[in-house]
């Protein structure tokens, strides 16, 4: 189905041409054959909200709709990538600059700290150890290609 992925993905390059869907950016296209389903993963620099997600949903339905690329039965499903999804894109993690994330490194430990740096090569965690008076911040300089998975942790 990298055909079906293709068009797709020339589909939402052109949307977000349109006013008010410019910061959007596609992070993931799965098209699943059994159940006929194609999810679409989207995410923004600023706000993605529903509104985003439905209008999105419906101008690829009618493209798809169109020219008959999944048939008359199947399932569309357009949201963000929400949480404890793993970042995939450099975007994704300039837009979490001050969140704890989770990393496992593709040697070492799992990391886990404040996220205060991305640069297009790296990020900064700091991570911090110890109890309360005797606590101690360590500062990682983690490279993309050192990262296995990294997944923002949400504190209540």
């Amino acid at each position: 189905m990298d055909a079906l992925n293709e068009q797709i993905e020339a589909l939402l390059l052109t949307k977000f041409e349109d006013e008010g869907f410019e910061d959007l950016f596609i992070v993931e296209i799965n098209y699943n054959t059994t159940g006929n389903k194609l999810e679409i993963f989207l995410d923004s620099d600023t706000t993605l909200d529903i509104g985003h997600c439905s209008r999105i949903n419906k101008y690829l339905q009618k493209h798809i709709d169109e020219h008959g690329w999944l048939g008359e039965k199947y399932f569309l499903d357009v949201s963000s990538p929400g949480v404890g999804k793993p970042l995939k894109l450099m975007r994704q993690y300039a837009k979490n600059i001050n969140r704890r994330l989770e990393i496992w490194l593709t040697e070492g430990k799992p990391v886990t700290g404040k996220m205060t740096s991305v640069t297009d090569d790296h990020i900064i965690i700091e991570e911090e150890k110890g109890k309360k008076k005797k606590k101690e911040i360590i500062k990682h300089e983690i490279s993309y290609n050192q990262i296995k998975r990294a997944i923002v942790k949400i504190s209540f």
